[in-house]
């Protein structure tokens, strides 16, 4: 028989004994659950790489205009007194849009008449004399010299006379300068001075497209300049209506680009339509032929590893990923524009590269849910 001593002495042991037991039976709970953890098979979402086109496509962003527009100002310089019309009007030739303070060229006007009204007086006086010196002269009263000289200031008082009408011409024509007239048909699309304001002779106080002939005019980069001739066909898609689509023709290339922003205006003529209107934000579309390819990926695709530029492709066989290095060409707002390391049917792992690893089992989704990458060219 034991006793309560030896007993006591045992106790200590089995309670270790419990405790260890209590471990082990942790240990292995938690050595299951990284072996379940282990064999979890990760989703992830991919791009297939597709086939390049023998075409890419550009497209920029412009606003419709008139092929024509004047910037009208006062053939002579004044206040304005009065302004007839507003952005949005319509005009026809003969309509005044605008005046200025014609009481000094009406002023002019009239010292003009005074002055021709003398010139005439002189002409008739000296015609007098003129006649008076040539009857002198039949009787052989006055030397031939004094008829000489009366026919000459004859003459001069005519020239005279000539030129104060002149004057007075010119001067009527400075007081009808001082309507603003419109030319042609068309509509106002910017007011640049307004009653009040003084101007000087040329000064753009209204601005009218013409009736007619729209176009778009974007800006094109040097580096697709060259693709952009006068003569090529080119597509016209317009923000406000997607229906709408029209074929257009660049008409028009700038010789040299702009010194600030560095790019070059290109004009496109549209064909009329009563729904193209002035100041439609438009975008033209060209096609053009294929250089050196590369492939758009998401930016979301992209990871790095020892400083290097990769991305994670999936084997459809194995269901397994792949790091993979390769050549970034460009940045865009669409993504990525890969030059080297992917080829044609390459599924690129597209969210959630920061949880992949080599050989990592992964779930692809079905090949009608994959997203495709479109080749493109190095512009």
């Amino acid at each position: 028989m034991f006793s309560l001593k030896t007993l006591s002495h045992r106790m200590p042991s089995i309670a270790s004994l419990m405790f260890v037991g209590a471990i082990g039976i942790g240990v292995s709970a938690c050595s299951e659950e990284k072996a379940e953890v282990k064999h979890v098979i990760r989703p992830v979402k991919v791009v297939e790489i597709a086939k390049a086109g023998d075409t890419r496509k550009l497209d920029y962003s412009g606003s419709v205009k008139a092929r024509t527009e004047m910037n009208l100002g006062f053939r002579v310089a004044g206040k304005i007194t009065e302004r007839l019309v507003d952005i949005g009007d319509r005009v026809t030739p003969g309509d005044v849009l605008a005046r200025v303070d014609a009481t000094d060229y009406q002023l002019a006007v009239k010292t003009a008449e005074a002055n021709l009204a003398a010139a005439e007086r002189s002409v008739e006086t000296t015609d007098l004399v003129n006649k008076r010196a040539e009857q002198l002269f039949d009787k052989s009263v006055a030397p031939k010299s004094q008829v000489e000289q009366a026919s000459l200031s004859h003459d001069q008082a005519i020239s005279q006379r000539d030129a104060a009408l002149s004057a007075l011409d010119q001067a009527k024509n400075q007081v009808s300068y001082t309507e603003l007239k419109a030319g042609q048909n068309g509509i106002v699309t910017t007011v640049n001075a307004d009653t009040g304001q003084v101007v000087a002779s040329g000064t753009p106080v209204v601005t009218v497209a013409i009736d007619g002939e729209k176009e778009v005019q974007i800006a094109v980069p040097e580096n697709d300049i060259a693709e952009f001739k006068p003569g090529k066909t080119v597509k016209a898609s317009f923000w406000a209506d997607d229906r709408l689509v029209l074929e257009g023709k660049v008409r028009e290339v700038s010789g040299s680009a702009d010194q600030q922003s560095r790019t070059f205006a290109v004009r496109v003529s549209l064909p009329n339509d009563p729904r193209v209107l002035l100041g439609m934000t438009a975008t033209i579309e060209a096609d053009v032929s294929n250089g050196n390819s590369y492939v758009s990926i998401p930016l979301s695709a992209l990871a790095e590893k020892d400083g290097k530029q990769m991305v994670w492709t999936v084997d459809r066989d194995t269901a397994t990923v792949h790091g993979r290095d390769i050549k970034v060409a460009d940045f865009t707002g669409d993504g990525v524009h890969v030059s080297e390391g992917l080829d044609t049917g390459d599924l690129v792992v597209s969210a959630g590269t920061q949880f992949m690893s080599e050989n990592l089992k992964v779930k692809v989704p079905d090949q009608q849910s994959a997203l495709a990458a479109t080749d493109q060219t190095v512009r």
